[in-house]
């Protein structure tokens, strides 16, 4: 099974940097690492320059025309080789076990999708290599000592239970299953079943979508909120426009109700490409 992680990023070559720091303690890293830059400038490619010599990268980028993650998303997909494609956010940081317990999950109709330990603003601002290199920032007592715990659920999600503990909470888990977009994955043959992501949406649950229609065309979800922490930087969203987002939450409950499966604006526009 080839796999292929793919990180979304737009402008923000710091927090990227340190994603691709954390990846290079990863204890199994994907075949391939898609960079889906939605139009970001040469700082950007410096970073990933930077980096080329540790993984496995490749640069899926178009200009800047806009909110376009939907579509850079698709256009990453649809050139991809792997079978199975693992999805962050560029300002999500991955533990050392997330590639591997994403694998360790995959199935032929399933999708796995998890949560993210948000760190405050002074956290992330402070944030270094050093602090990724060392894995300081994935110790749950020093997440804890800045201030970046708000619960038990925080302290769970930041890998504090046993691993045969974490496992079973994500079998537990009460809440509702959706794609959570900064920590998911699925087959390539399950995005192209549903036409991926919808490129008419804009920011604001753009991805719970993709989820709904996976789970109308059969596709089983699964947690791995507690096994596979995740770590979120914090930065300012100048871009949600409130609007969008009521209207995409119709939208999101529109194909619930309708069990809609397919895209209209979608992945296929990219596969023939």
């Amino acid at each position: 099974m080839k796999t292929e992680l793919i990180i979304t990023t737009y402008n923000s070559p710091r927090a990227l940097n340190l994603v691709l720091c954390a990846l290079q303690a990863q204890t199994r890293l994907p075949d391939r690492i898609a960079v889906a830059d939605d139009g970001s400038g040469p700082e950007t490619k410096a970073v990933l320059e930077k980096h080329q010599p540790r993984l496995p990268l490749r640069h899926v980028w178009h200009p800047d025309t806009g909110f376009g993650k939907n579509e850079i998303l698709n256009k990453a997909i649809a050139s991809s080789a792997a079978d199975l494609l693992i999805f962050i956010d560029g300002d999500c940081l991955a533990s050392a076990g997330f590639i591997a317990r994403h694998i360790e999950l995959a199935r032929p109709n399933s999708f796995s999708t998890g949560s993210v330990v948000r760190l405050n603003a002074e956290t992330s601002e402070r944030l270094n290599e050093e602090d990724i290199t060392s894995k300081r920032v994935f110790d749950p007592q020093w997440l804890s000592r800045n201030g970046n715990i708000k619960g038990l659920s925080d302290r769970l999600k930041a890998g504090s239970a046993p691993r045969p503990l974490a496992k079973f909470l994500d079998k537990i888990s009460p809440v509702r299953i959706t794609w959570s977009g900064g920590n998911a994955s699925t087959s390539r043959a399950q995005l192209i079943k549903v036409n991926g992501f919808d490129e008419s949406m804009r920011y604001g649950g753009e991805d719970k979508e993709l989820g709904s229609r996976l789970l109308n065309a059969g596709v089983q979800g699964q947690f791995l909120r507690y096994s596979a922490p995740l770590l979120h930087i914090d930065h300012p969203r100048g871009y949600v426009d409130p609007e969008i987002v009521k209207t995409n939450r119709a939208k999101i409950e529109d194909t619930r109700k309708t069990r809609r499966i397919w895209a209209d604006l979608g992945l296929d526009r990219h596969l023939s490409a």
